[in-house]
């Protein structure tokens, strides 16, 4: 074995622009791959985060009244089940649709009752506060920035709502917040749960119990898990992967198709590599040739080859994940938003990363399987003789 390597070291360094071309080429293939992937990767966390990040992704509601009685109760029972994926966050919310008049036009909005502080979690309230306090008292509600400016309504004004069986209710804004959504802007109201449930003369239930889990992709095996221990009752628990196909759809086409160049590229990696390598052995053949009349095995002179592939996927290995670091570093730096930030947050993953150099020298190592069974049945007595 030391043979083999210190062989396979010469015959690398006897040429060096070859060995620096096919390193180069490890390299670029290595970084191909950790950018591609943490962009999709990146992309991927943006697109759930966006679409589900700051709202319930498990709610249980109820299939029968829209109520959902002693909640308490039902919280504390799920909070302590042995579920697959743990719960960052577990919160009740009583949701009343209401209208307000404006002008000559009646809007129509959702007037929602949260629980406060732990609804923070989900929603991020205190955070997407941009004005005023978050509502501490019954009849005190914050509103989105687009529905303020629609209503043209100040901090500390009251507003008049109506519930859908005419009830006239008197409410005071106390803060203005902004969820990065447009539509959510303009129809929501926020408020303490006690004040939704006497708007919507709900008693002491709520509407819905909602949750958001550690590992968003796990969120339907939760769901699945709350729905067995809920059975038999009139509750109903569902989950944002049933309600968003479409979205998976889209996230599992770029799981293929980022895949898919990694797969090519490997394999583009892996035929240059033999490619190399088998003209290396011809170029070597008369060395090999006196090197085993020397005495030298065909097992031993297939290492020699084996070695050269399992250092150069090391090296190009190597190479690559800093080349991929760098891009990764220059697209955050250059692509950018009008704010600043990084278009796309892109996610790097040491696992990922580690992944990828170990595919690149598995591949480059099997790529020189090829020109190492070709150089184990090169005759030393032929090689000599036709020199």
């Amino acid at each position: 074995m030391r043979l083999a390597f210190s062989i396979a070291m010469r015959f690398l360094s006897s040429s060096k622009t070859q060995t620096l071309l096919i390193v180069m080429g490890i390299a670029i293939g290595v970084s191909v791959q950790v950018f591609i992937g943490s962009l999709i990767q990146g992309l991927q966390k943006d697109l759930v985060d966006t679409t589900i990040g700051s709202s319930a992704q498990i709610t249980v509601s109820s299939s029968e009244n829209n109520r959902v009685e002693d909640w308490q109760s039902i919280i504390s029972e799920i909070a302590s089940l042995d579920l697959p994926t743990d719960l960052t966050a577990l919160s009740a919310s009583a949701d009343v649709p209401v209208f307000i008049s404006s002008g000559d036009r009646t809007l129509s909005v959702l007037l929602r009752g949260l629980q406060f502080p732990e609804s923070h979690i989900i929603y991020r309230t205190d955070s997407r506060l941009i004005d005023g306090i978050l509502p501490e008292s019954d009849g005190e509600i914050i509103i989105g920035k687009g529905l303020k400016d629609e209503l043209d309504v100040n901090l500390g004004e009251a507003i008049t709502i109506f519930t859908p069986d005419r009830t006239v209710e008197t409410l005071k804004v106390v803060g203005v917040f902004d969820l990065d959504v447009a539509s959510l802007n303009k129809n929501w109201l926020i408020s303490t749960i006690g004040t939704a449930q006497s708007v919507g003369k709900l008693g002491d239930a709520v509407t819905s119990i909602e949750m958001q889990v550690n590992e968003v992709f796990r969120a339907d095996e939760n769901a699945s898990v709350i729905s067995e221990h809920l059975s038999g009752s009139a509750l109903q628990v569902t989950d944002w992967k049933s309600q968003n196909e479409d979205l998976l759809s889209g996230l599992n086409g770029q799981s293929v198709s980022s895949i898919m160049i990694q797969v090519f590229v490997i394999i583009a990696v892996s035929l240059g590599i033999a490619s190399v390598l088998a003209i290396t052995v011809v170029q070597k053949s008369r060395q090999i040739g006196i090197l085993k009349a020397m005495g030298l095995k065909d097992s031993t002179s297939s290492f020699v080859f084996l070695f050269q592939g399992l250092a150069l996927g090391i090296v190009g290995a190597v190479v690559g994940i800093a080349f991929g670091i760098l891009l990764i570093i220059m697209f955050s730096t250059f692509a950018v938003g009008t704010d600043g930030e990084p278009i796309i947050r892109i996610s790097l993953s040491y696992g990922f990363v580690m992944m990828s150099a170990l595919i690149a020298i598995g591949a480059s190592t099997i790529a020189a399987l090829v020109p190492a069974r070709r150089s184990s049945k090169l005759s030393p007595v032929e090689v000599i003789r036709n020199g």
